[in-house]
């Protein structure tokens, strides 16, 4: 398998020197008196690691970071925890295998994170503000995805808060401090949207099921992500069932919007109208959604910066899922495919990243996917072949 090879200049971190110069303390690792090594003596074993940190991360890009610290305390050594925990294998779509532990992390260790993003979301990072478009009037031919093999659909949207750390380096108070924000807003939110938030400290087991609630995996105990669970993690519903949202799972938000009628514009459209309400509270409240003038919005995960927007489709298939092009069809589209455990013939369609494309164009890209991987379905039905539908290599 290959490995990205390191550029001979850093231009991202060139770009924020002066930034990095005035957030860095002389000796920062002085303050925490850890016990460790020199970088090369601390260096991990990545040779059966498949994730993005594992292919990218060389020991010079490792002996740059390593005395560097953000002023919550984060370290790299934290930041590629996860991928260490989770190494994955070479058979699954790559992971990003890090994690960020504030919003600052994306600043100081920029010349790791910025070759990640560009690594997993294919798309280069420039100097420019990403494009952002909510006007869900603007999405074309989401109405005509053929029933019979659409189930449903599913839009959803993460989002980190200014001020507070993401979920793996956060403290038990900021972790209250953000259940109490996001308590005021949806209490503004219920104003046009009725709804209730439900502590999940007070759920039984059976409610739980009913929201199809997991409890924390093994990797989100080891990271810290699921840490004094389930203390102030919650789930807003709203009364017609339109929105639910997350707080304090593996994001600080998590809105989501699932149709029994596949029908990807409402879904969008509730997400957009929803979520500015939101953010328009959260700024009143002087703790704003966390952006970055490069990146976009960003919370916790890489794999989620720009939009933190995936749009998934669940769909019927027999045919298709053994065909011999259908991983080209995939990646050409930019779109990906799973199955899911509900059903051998239900499969899962979403975008494969949230940075490049504007919210429009993630659900444009996704609506107008499905539609060719619907034609090519019906056309296998038929006994005929798909070449001519494969699209032309982006």
């Amino acid at each position: 398998m290959w490995k990205v090879k390191p550029p001979v200049a850093f231009s991202m971190e060139t770009r924020y020197r002066p930034i990095l110069e005035s957030l860095v303390p002389p000796d920062p690792m002085s303050q925490f008196h850890l016990r460790r090594f020199s970088p090369d003596e601390e260096f991990p074993d990545l040779n059966r690691n498949s994730t993005w940190m594992g292919r990218i991360l060389t020991p010079a890009m490792y002996c740059r970071q390593f005395h560097r610290c953000t002023h919550s305390g984060v370290i790299f050594d934290d930041v590629i925890r996860p991928g260490l925990e989770e190494p994955g294998d070479w058979s699954s779509p790559v992971s990003v295998g890090c994690a960020a532990g504030d919003a600052q992390s994306y600043v100081l260790f920029c010349d790791f994170f910025d070759r990640v993003i560009e690594a997993h979301h294919q798309h280069k990072i420039s100097s420019q503000t990403p494009e952002a478009d909510f006007n869900y009037d603007n999405l074309k031919g989401t109405c005509d995805l053929d029933r019979s093999y659409a189930a449903r659909c599913e839009v959803s949207v993460v989002r980190g808060v200014e001020d507070f750390c993401f979920p793996t380096h956060c403290s038990r108070g900021e972790r209250r401090q953000l259940l109490t924000l996001a308590r005021k807003a949806l209490q503004r939110l219920e104003e046009e949207l009725p709804g209730q938030l439900l502590l999940l400290e007070e759920l039984d087991q059976e409610q739980q099921r009913e929201l199809n609630l997991d409890p924390p995996s093994s990797s989100q105990l080891r990271i810290g992500v699921a840490r004094d669970w389930p203390d102030s993690r919650a789930v807003w519903v709203s009364k017609d069932g339109s929105l639910v949202v997350w707080v304090n799972m593996e994001d600080h938000l998590r809105l989501v919007s699932t149709r029994d009628d596949a029908d990807v514009a409402e879904a969008f459209k509730c997400i957009c109208i929803n979520l500015q309400k939101l953010e328009e509270v959260y700024r009143e409240l002087r703790h704003p959604f966390t952006w970055k003038q490069q990146l976009g919005w960003v919370s916790s995960s890489p794999a989620d910066v720009g939009t933190g927007l995936r749009v998934r489709v669940h769909l019927r298939l027999r045919h298709l899922p053994g065909h011999k092009r259908l991983q080209d069809v995939l990646k050409r589209l930019r779109i990906r495919m799973h199955t899911t455990t509900e059903s051998p013939a239900l499969y899962c369609v979403s975008n494969a990243a949230t940075f490049g494309p504007s919210e429009v164009g993630l659900t444009q890209l996704v609506v107008d996917g499905v539609k060719l991987l619907l034609a090519m379905e019906k056309r296998l039905e038929d006994g005929r072949d798909i070449d001519e539908l494969v699209p032309t290599q982006k």
